[in-house]
């Protein structure tokens, strides 16, 4: 199992605008093979910046299925339009991915 996160600083004022974008779009992730789950985090406000923080949190069954995922035709529809929404972000997205060691 492989889980790919991309976290966001999102500008306070802005969460509602944020969640649309995602509730929104028109995902065919369910179609893209080793597709597991999807989820939308929502975090803590950062008192210093006063950004909430979120996650878009996806598993899928191997890392490979998320690579071939991020090369193909589905993965660049998907992020046409990102970075068009000025004002929303604190900074870009980070992403971080995880190999599973243990399952239970």
């Amino acid at each position: 199992m492989y889980i790919a996160m991309n976290r966001f600083q999102i500008n306070d004022g802005q969460e509602t605008a944020f969640e649309d974008i995602w509730r929104n779009q028109n995902s065919s992730l369910k179609q893209v093979p080793g597709f597991r789950e999807f989820h939308l985090l929502k975090g803590p406000v950062d008192k210093a910046t006063k950004a909430t923080l979120y996650a878009s949190h996806t598993i899928w069954e191997s890392h490979d299925a998320f690579v071939d995922w991020t090369k193909s035709q589905n993965f660049r529809d998907a992020h046409k339009n990102a970075g068009t929404n000025k004002g929303i972000y604190a900074g870009h997205p980070v992403f971080e991915g995880f190999e599973a060691v243990l399952d239970e």
